[in-house]
């Protein structure tokens, strides 16, 4: 009976985690991810392994940080499973969708950046995304990824270079 209801008071703290932090934890995913059914998918994954290490986890209060970890394992495990399958080319295969025009400025460019954000290497990618988008310090996104802080320097350096020299970015810019 005790089992029960420690188990219940678990699930308690689980529902309530994911309804208070759901939609930051999908906003992380997402970046991830260029497909936010991708994202959903990588969420879910990572809730659940969340919740069958719930009584695993010593400090709930650290809880946001255990899922980006886990969130970004996910993502890495499914690019490195997903490289047989997917190939670089120089076009897409489905022709490109212009957004509706949109008279602020302001969102244009921040189209234009996050698409070219999507189209970074993976692993430059995710590092950007976090400094940038998650707002995480070089030491901290250095310890989600589990790399050094050098690591991060130099791939952000290389992802914000390729950035500036991107087309679609520069005539955003004007």
């Amino acid at each position: 009976m005790t089992t029960s209801v420690c188990a219940s008071a678990s699930d308690t703290q689980f529902s309530s985690y994911v309804r208070a932090r759901g939609q930051v934890l999908l906003r992380t995913a997402r970046s991830l991810t260029a497909d936010p059914r991708d994202a959903e998918d990588l969420l879910q994954i990572a809730l659940t392994k969340t919740y069958l290490a719930w009584e695993r986890i010593e400090d709930h209060r650290a809880l946001d940080g255990y899922v980006r970890r886990t969130l970004v394992n996910t993502r890495t495990s499914q690019w490195r499973k997903r490289r047989i399958d997917e190939f670089a080319c120089d076009e897409l295969p489905e022709g490109e969708t212009t957004p509706a025009p949109d008279p602020a400025e302001q969102q244009v460019l921040r189209d234009a950046m996050w698409r070219a954000v999507l189209r970074l290497p993976d692993r430059q990618r995710a590092m950007v995304v976090l400094r940038y988008y998650e707002d995480l310090s070089e030491a901290q996104t250095a310890e989600v990824l589990g790399v050094s802080i050098g690591t991060v320097k130099s791939a952000v350096s290389r992802a914000l270079a390729k950035m500036r020299e991107d087309d679609e970015l520069v005539l955003a810019r004007g």
